[in-house]
């Protein structure tokens, strides 16, 4: 099937009981056995759910992997894939990673004595002189929030398995719609399925997929055994929401390529960053692992206008993480400024998740919020 089909058809696709194309919400917590010692299918709606078990094979569909895992949320899903791993247990992760992923791994994770470096993942050399004896995985996004960074993962993975190392990716932002990490050597690809598989700002969710059976085992494991888990009704929401991943995405992708014209010819925005554009570092690793280059924008105004005032005077374009957001007070508010900074996270960086309504109206949003400041 093509992609698109797939979204639609993939995984399981309707109800093995009753032949409905839509999968029932099986809100029930627990499962009548009929024998007991014996191996039912279901048990507990922990260990695994109906509704939930689509989605994850829909996913692993989707992604090209051998299982799929549904979690509460994407920290959820991150703090699972590293719980595979033991005390003193070493990994590389990428410089601009989500906020929340900071903050699991420095208050959270080093605590039970993981050991991180943090590299740039665009410097392959850097991420091979950072492994160490006990270096057991690399952990990054492409592209990365807020930066928008592309990191070659063909590349990277090709170096992690000449040293036997995992590699995990992060592929929230492109989605399997455009970047596909497994095909390209990845071992495990993690989501915040609450940004574009849902599509809808109506639930939060994270997924894993990996290629390898020995990690599923272990992600199966820890998944019950730790059991942040997603429930029916969200696992539903999802599976939704998947189903028109690319009519969305469509749109998302030609928004964004008319808002990247405007803000170019707009002397009022200092930087644009996006990975479609000739002259971003990125752009032929993009060019060359994405079907697109994805619905987010991050741009920063010209020195002495109001940030705080422009994102504030939209009124079609919502302030709201995931929406258009500042950073350095939002989503990356728990890095310390210094490290931001040091990052390229500027406190007057905004990013913005491109919408689906109208390429005109969402253009005269901006303009109208840029000619309240300047």
């Amino acid at each position: 099937m093509k992609f698109e089909t797939k979204l639609i058809h993939g995984g399981q696709s309707e109800d093995q009981a009753t032949g409905a194309v839509s999968i029932p919400v099986y809100r029930s917590s627990t499962f009548h056995q009929y024998e007991l010692g014996g191996n039912p299918k279901w048990e507990y709606s922990r260990t695994g759910n109906p509704t939930r078990a689509a989605l994850e094979a829909l996913i692993a569909d989707l992604e090209g992997g051998v299982a799929g895992f549904a979690f509460a949320s994407g920290s959820a899903a991150i703090h699972a894939t590293f719980s595979m791993y033991s005390a003193h247990d070493h990994f590389i992760v990428g410089s601009d990673v989500y906020g929340g992923t900071f903050r699991l791994i420095n208050k959270v994770l080093k605590r039970f004595g993981l050991e991180f470096t943090v590299v740039d993942m665009q410097d392959l050399v850097a991420v091979e002189n950072a492994i160490q004896d006990n270096t057991v995985a690399i952990y990054f996004e492409t592209p990365t929030n807020p930066l928008l960074q592309i990191a070659d993962i063909a590349a990277i993975t090709k170096i992690a398995k000449k040293h036997n190392l995992k590699t995990i990716v992060d592929n929230t932002f492109a989605t399997p719609y455009n970047q596909r990490p497994l095909e390209l050597g990845a071992d495990i690809v993690v989501h915040s399925a609450t940004k574009y598989l849902g599509g809808h700002s109506d639930v939060v969710a994270g997924l894993a997929v990996t290629s390898d059976a020995g990690i599923a085992e272990k992600l199966a494991f820890l998944q019950n055994s730790i059991g942040s888990t997603l429930g029916p009704d969200d696992s539903w929401l999802i599976q939704r929401g998947i189903k028109t991943l690319g009519a969305r995405m469509r749109v998302h992708h030609a928004n964004t390529d008319a808002i990247i014209k405007f803000l170019e010819n707009d002397d009022r925005v200092a930087r644009i960053l996006y990975p479609g554009l000739p002259d971003f570092p990125g752009y032929e690793v993009a060019k060359k692992q994405m079907d697109h280059f994805g619905a987010m924008i991050s741009f920063e105004l010209k020195d002495g206008l109001d940030t705080k005032k422009f994102v504030e005077s939209l009124k079609v374009i919502s302030l709201a993480e995931s929406l258009i957001e500042v950073p350095a007070v939002m989503t990356h508010g728990s890095i310390p400024r210094e490290i931001r900074l040091e990052n390229g996270i500027k406190d007057e960086l905004i990013r913005l998740s491109v919408g689906i309504e109208d390429e005109e109206d969402l253009i005269n949003d901006l303009k109208q919020a840029l000619d309240k400041i300047g």
